[in-house]
């Protein structure tokens, strides 16, 4: 089986790539913008003619789209995740109209939800940021393109090489920094927000069903670890695994991407009927593996 993976060297699309590679028979191609991409693709700026060429040249039997942005203004973030899913359903239909392709989604797509409630794939979208309205209508533009696709709605990803532009890695960079020193401080923003954590690798495996799996799949699933944790624990966890001697203070702000969401949980059901997919790891293990990876990870790279 070809497998093309965008983004591939990305937090979600290394571990989709490393899963990949486990499975007998399966030929992996990475693409990308990086120096190690087999094929050269920017979704951000590709035409739909070149990308088809190119995409014919592959000839994949399924492609997982990892690549995204969750930072930029939000040109930046329509060029990449909304943009970019347009132009790839475009050159797929021309290209290989047959292969399966599976589009990593989020979960902020939804928005704002009502606490103690998960919300499940027919739920409504509202999306309050740019970032979950861009997702949003790359899922849109998935979904209507007569494809054989699947959006994996995934919640907040935890584990090993969370890079530091979210909230697992960012703090695990800060106490990393702030090392055993007991006058340790770590000033963060509003904890009080509840998230649905579900560890890279169960993301990975849930991409790798969803390429592989023989029959049709509903047009979204969602992937997360089903229950919804307070920010506040995820932190302390953390700083409990990485020995922090310090003090944890909060300053009332947060992140603008995800201040106005303060609950958040998914109904995974459909993607264990659909794909026979259930988290495996606890949030402790993932929060483990993400703190050892961070202890050896050189700056700005990945845990060799």
């Amino acid at each position: 089986m070809r497998i093309l993976v965008l983004g591939f060297t990305g937090y979600l699309g290394g571990h989709v790539v490393e899963h990949l590679r486990a499975l007998p028979g399966t030929r992996v191609f990475g693409g990308g913008r990086s120096p190690g991409a087999e094929l050269d693709i920017d979704l951000a700026t590709a035409r739909t003619d070149g990308l088809a060429k190119t995409l014919a040249s592959a000839a994949p039997d399924a492609v997982i789209n990892c690549a995204g942005s969750t930072d930029g203004d939000a040109v930046t973030l329509a060029e990449v995740n909304s943009r970019g899913p347009a132009v790839l359903c475009a050159a797929l239909r021309e290209a290989a109209p047959s292969a399966r392709l599976v589009h990593l989604g989020s979960a902020a797509e939804y928005g704002p939800s009502t606490p103690d409630t998960r919300v499940t794939e027919t739920s409504a979208t509202r999306p309050v940021t740019p970032y979950g309205a861009t997702k949003l209508a790359g899922t849109v533009t998935v979904t209507a393109s007569g494809l054989d696709a699947v959006v994996l709605r995934v919640g907040n990803p935890v584990g090993p090489d969370a890079p530091p532009t979210g909230l697992p890695g960012r703090i695990a960079g800060l106490l990393r920094a702030a090392g055993p020193d007991p006058d340790a401080v770590i000033r963060l923003g509003d904890l009080s927000a509840y998230r649905d954590f579900v560890d890279v690798r169960d993301v990975a495996r849930a991409a790798v069903l969803a390429a592989t799996s023989p029959g049709p799949l509903p047009h979204v699933l969602n992937i997360g670890g089903g229950r919804a944790v307070p920010v506040r624990e995820l932190v302390r966890t953390l700083a409990r695994t990485a020995g922090f001697r310090g003090r944890i203070e909060e300053d009332g702000g947060g992140s603008a991407r995800s201040g106005a969401v303060s609950w958040q949980c998914s109904d995974i059901a459909a993607a264990g009927d659909s794909l026979d997919w259930r988290p495996s790891y606890a949030l402790e293990e993932s929060l483990a593996a993400l703190w050892a990876a961070a202890s050896v990870r050189p700056e700005g790279g990945r845990a060799p």
